[in-house]
């Protein structure tokens, strides 16, 4: 009998083995031949995956019998996905061979720069936000991209209203008007426009997002002197895409969106919807605001249509009408409160804008665009009214020619900005009309397979503050396949705004009219110098690490002093503004497991009349550290943990330092997925540690808010792909 049950369990066994067979690949870049580290092979509607290692090469094991789809994948690249009997007649090892150009969008045109060469071959250090984890910020945070952008290393979303939530973003510690925001390449959000801009834009029909750190000013303009941030929208695809997103937070916030995307011929259309919808909250039971009361209704429809495969015209409209309302908690549930304290914002945004694209080849192409932005806000706060309407324009022709060793992108655009203020007072009015001529050219030259060269040359016009040249350049030297390193730098110029971080603290009561006659726009001249490595551990673990040090150098910055009881003016001593550092990436691939570890060092100094000053509100150290688990298409868990430093207010205090924690989780579907999301679940907030007013709550004072103030905050919904 036991002899008999031996020989049972033998042929289990071999019965097993039998079943269970391996494969064997080395998966390579169609076009250079180059092995693709960290390209992923999955068995269809199984959990058998594998990532390769340097060499390219990746083992499958225990794949069923029988007929087993393979899927080969690499971020940037076309899937590739071979069917195979098991087992198989022979051993042999496959070599699969990855085209360029996959819904990662690592291949395709990144408009930032506007050459078709891949993000790794580009001189431009160009940080790219897409895919997977555009979606897992985007379900953390669903009704604007405030913390898409500040879990970023080396960003920072500097909240600059306690009580409406208002936020500006900053590059490398230098203040938000330095940033320029784009969407889809165009220039949409600056001065009066850019106040709330963060608040509302919302990710759902976002693409990918594009940030250009240090100097960006050839091809978009002076603003760019910190970076630019460039929101790529979604655009059609060979398959009908129709999402739905509801989500609800533990703040009585509710976020609804759809996105549809479809082509019918040579006709394609996306149409983007969204109602976001917050109430008072106030967990520190302070009488005050953390979350302000707001409604906010957005539609976009776009429509493209191809006249040939070498002709495209794209034109599509944005409408956001929002009212939004913070302060005295207990004024805005409807008690009778004597004289509450409040801060109104009523906007209405809608942009209008075109792009038509001719290309002669894969290399040459003539684009043309322009848009209309016009906005409308008023901001009451007790018996205060300002209010105004802005109207914006961005017209550009450019034309890029060349192929892969040698490529030219120039062109010429006329930008206007103007605005109106509504005469309610009798204090001045702050109108301004600018226009800037521009005209740009840069050179892409692929000198030898280790060295690329990046150059351009920007020329503006501006109608008050005269001519300005800008040049750049970058460099990249591919040292071995494992280590690449980058070093570029230019010049740039901000004319001078009554926009910004400082006045919008003020609701703009008070602020005079900037002289153009005593100011000059601020310069500034900057650079970077980054390094890439990349390489397996212990032949498991993929390590890749990214480490960049910058400096920026503005002179003459424009400062908002108060000269008088009350009254604000826009100066401009002696002196300049320095900001140097260095931001660290690694990147740990494990399995199902991702760990990211972002460290961030920024000095930022402002010296004035031979004195030195530390900046305010700059985190010296910060820290950004994401561990992701992963199962393809099934489940996602992250933990994220952000340290920043204590930071220099303006009231020369010292904020304390703090830690932030996050959980999510995503279980997915074929056609639906569930999320739910723990944001700031220690409930590190500012009230906890420090005050944010001082004075009475009708009449408070607001300090610098450095910190968190809606504390913990759970949300959760769910995903229809339909």
């Amino acid at each position: 009998m036991i002899k008999i049950l031996f020989k049972l369990a033998i042929f289990l066994v071999a019965f097993n083995a039998v079943g269970q067979n391996s494969l064997e690949a080395i998966i390579k870049n169609a076009e250079d031949k180059m092995p693709l580290l960290g390209a992923n092979a999955v068995v269809s509607g199984t959990d058998i995956g594998a990532t390769a290692n340097i060499d390219g090469e990746v083992t499958l094991t225990k794949i069923p019998n029988g007929k087993q789809t393979i899927v080969f994948s690499f971020v940037g690249f076309a899937s590739e996905e071979i069917t195979l009997d098991f087992p198989r007649a022979t051993q042999d090892t496959l070599e699969i061979f990855l085209e360029p150009g996959g819904e990662e969008m690592e291949e395709v045109i990144i408009q930032s720069t506007r050459s078709r060469r891949s993000i790794a071959d580009l001189p431009t250090r160009v940080e790219v936000i897409s895919g997977e984890e555009l979606t897992e910020k985007g379900n953390m945070k669903p009704g604007d991209i405030r913390m898409l952008l500040n879990e970023t290393t080396g960003i920072q979303t500097q909240q600059t209203s306690a009580i409406s939530g208002n936020s500006s973003i900053r590059i490398q510690g230098l203040d938000g008007k330095y940033t320029q925001l784009l969407k889809d390449g165009y220039p949409l959000y600056s001065g009066f426009s850019g106040g709330l801009s963060l608040l509302q834009i919302v990710p759902l029909d976002l693409q990918q997002v594009e940030v250009i750190k240090g100097s960006s000013s050839t091809l978009y303009g002076g603003g760019a002197i910190a970076g630019l941030v460039n929101l790529i929208s979604k655009t059609p695809g060979e398959e009908r895409e129709l999402n739905f997103m509801l989500n609800a937070t533990s703040a009585l916030g509710l976020d609804l969106s759809g996105f549809y995307a479809d082509t019918y011929g040579k006709l394609g259309t996306t149409v983007f919807a969204s109602y976001n919808l917050g109430s008072p909250y106030d967990p520190a039971d302070i009488g005050l605001t953390a979350i302000p009361e707001f409604n906010r209704y957005t539609i976009n429809p776009r429509v493209f249509y191809e006249f040939s495969e070498n002709t495209k015209l794209d034109v599509g409209v944005n409408t956001t009408v929002e009212e939004r309302t913070g302060g005295n908690i207990a004024y805005l549930e409807g008690e009778d409160v004597e004289d509450p304290f409040f801060e109104r914002n009523n906007t209405a945004r809608t942009t209008l804008q075109s792009g038509f694209e001719h290309s002669w080849n894969d290399d040459n192409r003539f684009n043309l665009k322009n848009s209309f932005s016009f906005f409308d806000r008023e901001i009451q706060t007790g018996d205060y009214i300002f209010a105004g309407n802005q109207f914006a324009s961005y017209n550009e022709a450019s034309v890029v020619l060349g192929g892969d060793k040698m490529e030219w992108i120039g062109g010429l655009n006329l930008w206007v900005d103007s605005f109106e203020q509504d005469i309610l007072t009798d204090a001045p009015v702050v109108d301004y009309e600018h226009l800037t001529y521009g005209a740009f050219v840069q050179n892409n030259w692929r000198a030898t397979d280790w060295f690329q060269l990046e150059s351009g040359l920007r020329t503006d016009y501006q109608n008050e503050y005269g001519w300005f040249v800008l040049p750049r350049i970058s460099a990249m030297f591919t040292i071995s396949d494992a280590i690449t390193t980058r070093i570029g730098g230019g010049m740039g110029y901000k004319t001078p705004s009554v926009f910004t971080e400082d006045a919008e603290r003020l609701q703009f009561r008070n602020v005079m009219p900037i002289d153009v006659s005593t100011t000059q726009a601020e310069n500034s001249i900057g650079g970077n110098f980054d390094i890439n490595y990349r390489t397996e551990l212990f032949e498991t673990i993929e390590f890749t690490s990214n480490t960049l040090f910058f400096y920026t150098k503005i002179d003459k910055p424009i400062i908002l002093e108060n000269t008088a009881e009350g009254v604000f003016e826009y100066l401009q001593p002696n002196g300049f503004v320095e900001s140097r550092g260095i931001e660290a990436n690694l990147k740990f691939g494990y399995k199902d497991f991702k760990l990211f570890t972002g460290y961030t060092y920024a000095d930022v100094d402002r010296t004035e009349n031979g004195n030195t000053f530390e900046m305010p509100l700059v985190s010296k150290h910060r820290l950004n550290n994401v561990l992701m688990y992963e199962q393809h298409e099934k489940l996602k868990i992250g933990l994220e943990g952000y340290y920043f430093s204590p930071q220099q207010l303006s009231d020369g205090a010292t904020g304390q330092e703090y830690w932030i924690f996050g959980l999510m989780m995503e279980k997915l579907w074929e056609d639906f997925s569930i999320f739910l999301n723990f944001e700031n679940f220690t409930d590190t907030r500012q009230t906890r540690f420090d005050s944010i007013y001082t004075g009475s709550i009708s009449n408070p004072q607001f300090r610098d808010i450095y910190a968190p103030v809606d504390g913990f905050v759970v949300n959760g919904g769910i995903k229809l792909f339909l």
